[in-house]
């Protein structure tokens, strides 16, 4: 599923990479330098391609009347649970938490999670969400359904944050429900919805640093005087220079939905959404000789652009209908349903620069490409779920069937590029006429029939999940005229126990599956013939302990796991494939406290310890980190002059991580710490008439420190390229709610 090798003047010294993998989906040993390739235009010059348990009625009312407690998540079991019955790491992000950070992407959301390895663009790089999750990239999934990837690279929709109500982090293997999936976990995202309220709304207009401005509105109510239809509409029109100030980011997205059924036991969700983003920054980046490492005429300054305003171009445009369906039988039984259609469309042209400098040590060669993709994706997915009793055993039993289908087509043009002088730079050069170098069309599906049976007696929680996939693929290239097919079935599973004692603690263990497909061709018999390889395998065994404070949203968690991904595709010298061999293992301990709201105050901490080994190069696996820890807590005043006055800051720590190898040795960029701070105070207590106003301000890396966030380095092709991690940013906002 990912683009093959470009017989074109564009590859320097490029064999065969046999390892590849869909990016935003996973990362495997093999796919180290994929996922680098993705969406990454520099392909190594340019490489080949790139409470106690609640019913499942109530779980399902939950997500239209309004907004799930901090302390429940649904990603796990497919239906609304305690994290403290939960025997899975799961970190919930609520939209509380989102509005005091000021976050505006999923890249700033989920850095205060343990287990993360943020910001692998830096700060320059944002028209994509790019994390690691226990050392592997992880896909999305909106409401339930995956957000499909670009089988060839670039169209791939980015959900604005603003218009969700929370995000969960779900970690480890999740194939027993979701299919073909990560061995990290997966990053789930819920939609805003109609909430049984008669009438509510909010306006927000923001500004900041590097020309932000941006205004949000959220506006909804009863669309009938009982309630039994609903409505809300979310819009936003944004925009905000990077901080190289000669690129920036534009976006117009709106959100209506509407319910109805209200509270009965039929309901019918109608969400659409439509985001157009005419420009999308830059994605290029920096050698590591003059970032990383002092090159001869020493460091390149932080907004250091290796594009060209001329001929840079990303313009995005995505379209998504969605429906969910429920209906419940009796107190016992209840059916859902639900579905999205997508439609995304690219065009991307963009010149990098080529990881090395030119003898006079202050030239840097560049390579340009371009590419027109659209891409059309359905997902569907429904449950039957129902309550049964076995004697003193309590059964909450789940069946589903799922599908996804996706068609994608991409032009990909290729063309050289004039060098740049980096101590005198021009922007404004001339490009010669490009060529066309591929076209594409992909065809794919997914079906899944899957099973889940939670057992409870007493204190003790048992879960079992079974399910089976047939995925197909078909990939055309139509100027080399090759076709590459895909038709592998697996079986994932996942079982786990619980006892959740009374006075509030929860030990547990877990072991579940995973699987993924991967790019690229084997050999039995000396390279005479080939076949498409096998997906990767992945499997985690995690054991831990859940301590919630009874009667409070208080909770503490500590987890260790072990996951071994297995028949990675590894590369046998130049040749046009390579072996299933590789073995990725990510061992780690990670240690989160969460408190949404507790007596006025927020507070958010994590930590991990982790070792990621990739096995067929016997180093760290490429972008890995060792771990990271933060603390965020937030304060409202609850009385005296400065009621309503809220304050609070952030500490993230990241630690060093591994960017592969340079003609140096090893690459490893430093560990870095950062500083956060946020401000907000209710208007309301200055003075009656300023009720339902709100002012808010928030800051990142507030003493503004100067650091590597990421970096890319491959020996072999004389490439290194490192990514500077984000400025202090500053930004305040007014907002008005009713």
């Amino acid at each position: 599923m990912h683009r093959g090798i470009r017989h074109s003047s564009m590859f320097l010294t490029l064999g065969f990479l046999a390892s590849t993998t869909p990016s935003l989906a996973s990362q495997s040993a093999g796919s180290s330098t994929t996922d680098h390739v993705k969406k990454h235009p520099h392909r190594i010059t340019t490489q080949a391609t790139k409470a106690q348990h609640t019913q499942a009625a109530t779980s399902e009312q939950l997500t239209v009347k309004g907004r799930r407690a901090s302390v429940v998540a649904s990603s796990a079991t497919k239906s609304d649970t305690p994290l403290i019955d939960t025997a899975q790491s799961i970190t919930v992000i609520t939209r509380n938490e989102m509005d005091i950070r000021g976050v505006l992407s999923l890249n700033q959301a989920v850095r205060y999670a343990a287990g993360i390895t943020p910001d692998l663009r830096g700060g320059i790089g944002t028209r994509y969400d790019q994390f690691l999750l226990r050392g592997f990239t992880v896909p999305t999934f909106l409401d339930g359904l995956k957000v499909q990837d670009s089988p060839t690279g670039y169209a791939v929709a980015q959900t604005d944050t603003s218009r969700l109500d929370r995000i969960e982090m779900l970690k480890g293997p999740a194939s027993a429900l979701y299919g073909q999936s990560s061995p990290g976990g997966l990053a789930a995202l819920s939609s805003k919805l109609a909430t049984d309220q008669r009438s509510y709304g909010n306006v927000t207009a923001t500004g900041g640093m590097f020309d932000l401005y941006r205004v949000d509105s959220d506006v909804g109510g009863y669309a009938n005087n009982d309630g039994s239809v609903r409505w809300r509409l979310y819009g936003t029109a944004n925009g905000q220079h990077t901080q190289l100030a000669r690129t920036g980011s534009r976006r117009f997205s709106i959100s209506p939905t509407f319910t109805f059924g209200g509270n009965g036991p039929t309901t019918l969700t109608i969400l659409g959404n439509y985001q157009y983003d005419p420009e999308g920054g830059t994605y290029g980046g920096v050698p590591l000789v003059g970032s990383l490492k002092r090159a001869s005429f020493g460091y390149l300054p932080r907004n250091f652009y290796d594009g060209d305003v001329s001929f840079e171009k990303f313009n995005r445009r995505q379209g998504a209908f969605s429906y969910f369906f429920n209906h419940r039988f009796n107190d016992d039984w209840s059916f859902s349903s639900r579905g999205r259609y997508d439609d995304i469309r690219v065009i991307n042209r963009s010149t990098y620069d080529a990881g090395y400098w030119e003898a006079d040590g202050y030239t840097l060669p560049r390579y340009a490409y371009g590419t027109k993709e659209h891409t059309y994706n359905m997902a569907y997915d429904s449950q039957f779920k129902g309550h049964v009793r076995t004697g003193p055993l309590k059964h909450t039993l789940m069946t589903g069937f799922d599908y996804m289908w996706q068609r994608a087509t991409e032009t990909y043009t290729q063309g050289d590029a004039p060098s740049l002088n980096a101590l005198h730079p021009d922007y404004h050069m001339a490009f010669p006429a490009q060529t066309v170098g591929a076209r594409y069309l992909t065809n794919s599906h997914q079906i899944g029939i899957y099973a889940q049976d939670e057992i409870r007696w007493h204190g003790l929680v048992l879960n079992g999940s079974l399910r089976n996939d047939w995925y197909r693929s078909d990939q055309k290239e139509y100027l080399a005229g090759s076709d590459t097919r895909q038709n592998p079935s697996q079986i994932t599973w996942r079982a786990s126990a619980l006892y959740h004692f009374k006075f509030g603690l929860a030990p547990y263990i877990s072991y579940s599956t995973s699987f993924q497909p991967q790019s690229g061709f084997t050999s039995k018999d000396g390279g005479k013939t080939l076949s498409q390889a096998n997906p990767t395998l992945g499997k985690q065994l995690e054991g831990g302990v859940k301590y919630q404070i009874p009667g409070t949203p208080i909770l503490l968690t500590a987890a260790g796991f072990h996951i071994e991904q297995s028949n990675v595709l590894v590369a046998v010298g130049n040749l046009p494939y390579g072996i299933e061999s590789g073995k990725v293992h990510s061992d780690g301990f990670e240690f989160e406290a969460h408190a949404d709201v507790y007596k006025n105050l927020m507070l958010e901490a994590a930590v991990s310890v982790q070792r990621v080994h990739d096995d067929s190069t016997g180093k760290p696996l490429i972008q890995s980190g060792k771990g990271n820890a933060s603390l965020f807590a937030f304060y409202t005043m609850p009385s005296g002059p400065l009621k309503g006055f809220g304050f609070g800051g952030g500490m993230r720590y990241t630690a060093k991580a591994y960017g592969g190898q340079a003609d140096y040795g090893s690459v490893w960029v430093p560990q870095y710490a950062l500083f956060d701070g946020s401000l907000r105070y209710d208007l309301s207590n200055l003075s009656p008439s300023l009720r339902g106003w709100t002012a808010s301000a928030s800051v990142r890396n507030l003493f503004d420190k100067h650091y590597v966030s990421n970096c890319l380095a491959y020996a072999s092709y004389g490439q290194a390229f490192c990514y500077y991690g984000e400025r202090r940013n500053a930004q305040a906002s007014i907002g008005f709610s009713w």
